[in-house]
């Protein structure tokens, strides 16, 4: 029998769990309504550290319980047996407050497929509007982009020779320059634009949340870890979550929005007891909806990290180390919200195939003018810039499973990496596409020797790229797809095109874990635009 729980006072017409990245969106939007009530439940805390605001903080939120989750992979066969670390935002604003800060959409044709899927609504041309209605764009209103949205982008506030020279060796490696990666189409190398304002980080709750939490009709409660959705029959009635030790429960006469992610909201679902029945059964939990979908899926961008060694050239690791030199970012970034401390964690990508077998680039570039084992340690003590490439569409899927029915157990996460032929093709030829960049007369005029993987490893030694890649393969952070999007005659589908839970009343999921596929770039704008779109949809659904 479940303890008793507090009631919150009143009812709400849509009660959001998840105050990340999609939940701030939601939040905005919903409460536009004067008559509508809603409640924002998130597990995190409040956003008021300041390593949330300075870019450069997320070398300090990525693996500290105070701002990330914490969560780790299974030990993954394509890895060698290794277990990542898993980061995802513990805040609101949800890991737009730790993330790279990248601002992209992705290509055209994501979404063209996701329409061809069946999913009416969500072609290019359906989702083109929404990128541009969120945008405050550095370069003005244009075809692309808008100006006045609560989402700033902007472009980065310094740069390095080295990443320079970087470009200028991928376009003498036949791949060109590139301005503007969010046209659609975003084959080229550039630098990244980014969700920042006036050097501080714009995350979602910056942007979305801040501005309307004076808004009598909308509640925000934060370190609410959400047990289950309640249901009667069929029909979600509320939340039952704790909350300062203490058990509460919120009644909802509209609709539950689950918003925590993809690794959160099936989490979340299946505490519920919506998931593949026998899986919950395991775990004493009984079966609200048999779910099979619930938990699989699960796509992310694996990045291979190449490390070389420079010379004759400045990179933020011998500049970090100096106490000096230390001093004066201090100080730049004071003063002028300028230098190293305004740095995303990548600052250079590039776009391009990883083989001519591919009519669109297959894989991205993510260029650091830094070195280090793993983020959350030191930088290293000799000058080194990391060329990062990833599949961004991988063909191994992974799953999200519970490891038992208390809420507060980290949920058992296999991503899967590397687990088909296809996908260990596209690494090794990514790594052969990294080296003949740096072999161009660019980057060698920095006297560039291979650190990691190393310059053992062979070229045209396809097992060994092979095992290397499985040695060097770390997360991007874009996990996706876990509650896909889909037709009602697809037995994987948890969700259909308007984002309601197949089978169940008054339940939406509307977060990453929606994507059938993983879009070719980074994730957290395209989450956004989900939340907008998904934010729609509920408005619409209302009237009818």
């Amino acid at each position: 029998m479940a303890a008793s729980a507090t009631p919150m006072e009143g009812e709400y017409d849509t009660i959001i769990v998840g105050g990340g990245s999609a939940g701030c969106v939601l939040a905005n939007r919903l409460s536009a309504d004067p008559d509508r009530r809603v409640l924002l439940l998130e597990a995190g805390g409040r956003d008021n550290w300041i390593w949330f605001h300075i870019p450069v903080g997320y070398l300090f939120a990525i693996g500290n319980p105070r701002s990330d989750w914490m969560f780790r992979t299974e030990p993954v066969p394509g890895l060698n047996g290794r277990a990542l670390n898993y980061p995802r935002g513990k805040v609101l604003g949800g890991s737009s407050a730790i993330n790279a800060m990248i601002y992209m959409r992705g290509q055209a044709a994501d979404y063209d497929h996701w329409r061809q899927l069946g999913l009416t609504g969500w072609g290019w041309d359906d989702v083109k509007p929404l990128f541009r209605k969120q945008l405050d764009h550095f370069l003005g209103a244009s075809e692309h982009h808008g100006v006045g949205g609560e989402w700033r982008v902007e472009y980065p506030r310094l740069r390095w020779d080295i990443t320079d020279a970087f470009r200028e060796a991928a376009a003498q490696a036949g791949i060109p320059k590139c301005d503007d990666f969010n046209t659609g189409n975003n084959e080229g190398c550039g630098y990244f634009h980014v969700n920042q304002k006036m050097g501080r980080r714009w995350s979602s709750a910056r942007g979305f949340l801040k501005p309307v939490m004076h808004r009598g009709n909308l509640r925000v409660e934060t370190g609410c870890l959400v047990e289950k959705i309640e249901f009667d029959g069929k029909r979600a009635t509320g939340v039952r979550f704790r909350q300062n030790g203490e058990r509460k429960i919120a009644r909802c006469r509209g609709e539950v929005v689950l918003s925590a992610g993809a690794i959160g909201s099936v989490q979340i679902l299946m505490l519920s007891g919506v998931g593949p029945a026998t899986q919950l059964a395991e775990h004493g939990i009984a079966p609200v909806l048999d779910k099979p979908g619930v938990g699989e899926n699960l796509q992310d961008h694996l990045q291979l990290r190449l490390i070389h060694k420079v010379s004759g050239v400045t990179t933020l690791n011998e500049t970090y180390r100096s106490l000096v030199r230390r001093g004066i970012m201090v100080l730049d970034y004071a003063f002028r919200r300028r230098g190293p401390l305004t740095m995303a964690p990548s600052q250079l990508g590039a776009f391009t195939r990883s083989s001519p077998r591919y009519d669109r680039p297959n894989i991205q570039f993510h260029v650091q003018p830094l070195s280090l084992d793993k983020f959350g340690d030191p930088l290293h003590d000799f000058p080194a810039f990391t060329t990062s490439v990833c599949n961004l569409r991988p063909a191994s899927r992974g799953y999200v499973r519970l490891r038992s029915a208390d809420p507060a157990d980290k949920p058992m996460i296999q991503p899967n990496y590397l687990s088909t032929d296809e996908d260990r093709r596209v690494a090794v030829d990514s790594i052969r596409v990294a080296r003949n960049i740096v072999a161009q007369p660019a980057l060698q005029a920095f006297k560039p020797v291979e650190y990691l993987p190393g310059e053992a490893v062979r070229s045209d030694d396809d097992a060994a790229l092979a095992k290397a890649a499985g040695d060097i393969g770390t997360t991007i952070f874009h996990p996706v797809g876990t509650a896909k999007m889909g037709r009602a005659d697809d037995p994987m589908a948890v969700v259909d095109e308007r984002l309601r839970l197949i089978g169940l009343a008054n339940v939406r999921v509307i977060d990453a874990s929606v994507m059938p596929t993983i879009t070719s770039g980074n994730t957290n704008s395209p989450t956004m635009m989900i939340a907008e779109k998904g934010a729609m949809m509920v408005r619409e659904d209302a009237r009818r």
